[in-house]
Parts: C-alpha cells; sequence; structure tokens
C-alpha cells in the first residue's frame, strides 16, 4: 500500500488492569494492530491520514498532520466495552512533500480496499481534506446505492479553489457525483451562518445540501436528521472538530465562535450509529500544537469510543 505505514506498538499502551478481572479490559489490550495493510473480512478499520496541506492550502493553523496518533494514545486507555473488540488498526497514511493528491488517492484506496473486503472505516485525520479521500473511497464501494453525507461542522466545505484544500472536500464530492450522473446526497449539521459567506450559502442551495445551523440545532436536528437517513441506503459520517464549542475544542485550526456541545452532537451520533446505515466514518481538523492538558485529545477519543461502541 502506497505511502502507508504501520503504527508503532508503542503507542498503543495504557493501564493493565487485568488482574482483577478477566473483562476488565482497556482499548489497547483488545485492539488488534496490523503489521501490513491486509484488511479482514469484518471489523472497524482504524486508518489515520497524517496530513494537513489541506488546511496549510486553505490558510488554516496547522499541526493536524500530527493527530493520528496523538488520538490513539489517548483512545488507547480507555475501557473495552462491547463494540470496541472490532477495532483494526489498520496504519497511517502519510504525505510525502506537499503532494496532497497523492495521498488522498493512496487513503481512498486504503478505504476502499477494506470496505470491499467486509470492514467499515474509521479515519482518524488530517484535515477535512480527509474527507474527499474518504468519501470517494465510499462512493467507489457503492456505486449503485444512495449514499448520504453527514458532515458535523461549522463550515460547509464548499469552497471554489483552483485545487483540493481542507475547504473543499464536499464541492469535490459534489463534482465526482456529477461526473458520473449520480445525485449527491450532503447534509451539514452544526453550520455557523457567521463562519460561511453568503456565496457559500447559494451553493449549498444550488447543490440542495440540508442545512441544521448551530443556533437551531437542538430544535432541528433530529427531525431533520431521520429525513436524510430515509432516503439514504448508507451513511457517511465525518465529524470536523471545529463543529464543537472553543471552550471544549480548542485544539482545531478554526476554533468555533459558539459551537454545538458535545452532548448534543453524541444524540445525532448515536442516531445515526444505531441506524444500521453507517458505513464509514471521521473525525478531522484535530490540531495537537492548541491542546490544553490533553483535553481536545480526550474528548474527540471519546466521540470515537461511542462512535466504535454504538455501531450497529
Amino acid at each position: 500500500m502506497r505511502l502507508w505505514h504501520p503504527v508503532a506498538e508503542t503507542v498503543w499502551q495504557g493501564r493493565d488492569d487485568s488482574a482483577e478481572a478477566s473483562n476488565a479490559k482497556r482499548i489497547f489490550q483488545t485492539l488488534r494492530q496490523q503489521a501490513q495493510f491486509v484488511p479482514a473480512s469484518s471489523g472497524i478499520a482504524l486508518i489515520g491520514f497524517a496530513c494537513d496541506e489541506g488546511v496549510k492550502r486553505n490558510h488554516g493553523r496547522p499541526g493536524a498532520g500530527q493527530a493520528p496518533d496523538v488520538l490513539r494514545k489517548a483512545l488507547a486507555n480507555m475501557a473495552s466495552h462491547q463494540g470496541h473488540e472490532r477495532l483494526v488498526d489498520m496504519g497511517t497514511v502519510h504525505v510525502e512533500g506537499d503532494d496532497l493528491e497523492a495521498a488522498q488517492q493512496a487513503l481512498s484506496d486504503a478505504v476502499a480496499s477494506c470496505q470491499q473486503s467486509g470492514m467499515r472505516t474509521l479515519v482518524f485525520g488530517g484535515g477535512h481534506e480527509t474527507a474527499w479521500a474518504h468519501g470517494r473511497g465510499i462512493l467507489d464501494t457503492f456505486p449503485n446505492e444512495r449514499v448520504a453525507v453527514i458532515n458535523l461542522d461549522a463550515h460547509l466545505d464548499l469552497r471554489k479553489a483552483d485545487r483540493g484544500t481542507s475547504g473543499t472536500p464536499f464541492r469535490q464530492l459534489a463534482h465526482y457525483c456529477s461526473e458520473s450522473a449520480r445525485e449527491f446526497h450532503y447534509a451539514c449539521f452544526g453550520v455557523s451562518r457567521a463562519a460561511n459567506t453568503q456565496a457559500l450559502w447559494d451553493e449549498a442551495e444550488r447543490l440542495n445540501v440540508t442545512l441544521v445551523d448551530d443556533l437551531h440545532f437542538r430544535r432541528d436536528a433530529l427531525a431533520s436528521l431521520e429525513k436524510v437517513l430515509a432516503l439514504a441506503d448508507r451513511i457517511y459520517l465525518t465529524i470536523d472538530l471545529d463543529v464543537l464549542p472553543a471552550g471544549e475544542m480548542p485544539a482545531v485550526s478554526a476554533p468555533a465562535a459558539l459551537g454545538v456541545p458535545a452532548l448534543d452532537l453524541l444524540a445525532i451520533i448515536e442516531r445515526i450509529c444505531r441506524s444500521g446505515k453507517l458505513q464509514a466514518a471521521d473525525l478531522v481538523e484535530f490540531n495537537p500544537h492548541y491542546d490544553r492538558d490533553g483535553q481536545g485529545a480526550k474528548l474527540a477519543a471519546r466521540l470515537a469510543w461511542q462512535i466504535a461502541h454504538w455501531w450497529a
């Protein structure tokens, strides 16, 4: 697998309580690590995407390229419960220099390989350029099914640019669907009108994007989600951690002035996970350089923990 590297065994470490009871296990004890890229016939493939080239191109704060192993370490010591034994660490895709496009193709190929083998994919980005690669891998695997992209994000990420950035992934996915005469199903929950220009709002309207803004999240999110789920065969969930309030998640490229609290997001995440339609998920834009006492890493890892636990 090009641009792929296995994860060092030292990343997955934690407290050993096995002397206490046979089921006193933590994630690092139940997760399986792959020394080679060989997808299994089932399970949740955890893949890192060590990249912030898209953030740099989008004039954001770089640092997300360091996120995958930091999030792994934060997840490692959490208790292992139902569902967590399905986690298989499938390594990390890296960027060489500034060649974002080659890395994105490698991630798309890795995702498609895992999905075709029977696994679901959980990706730790990386900037939100992760979504173009991850989403393309899902679309390629299920060409004849209605794949809905659900983005929990303060930003629409529908920017027009000469080349891909962390602000363009859903415009790229929309264009990809258009090229193959395929419908593009996109929903953005938690979007901030203050963080998106009118041009981006108009583009979302043109693409018939389902929108729930941050101000009305508690009122509208669940009802809007039910409509999206009803029309989809499979769901790709992407979580940009800047959807969270800056006080909860300071460690992102663009901290939210308002944001949606984690407990409100988790109600939506749980419904998606338990729908039976979730095929892929990722967490993006975590930036360890701006974390405070590991607070952001722990919250992001807890979201990943819940996804694996609830994934039907």
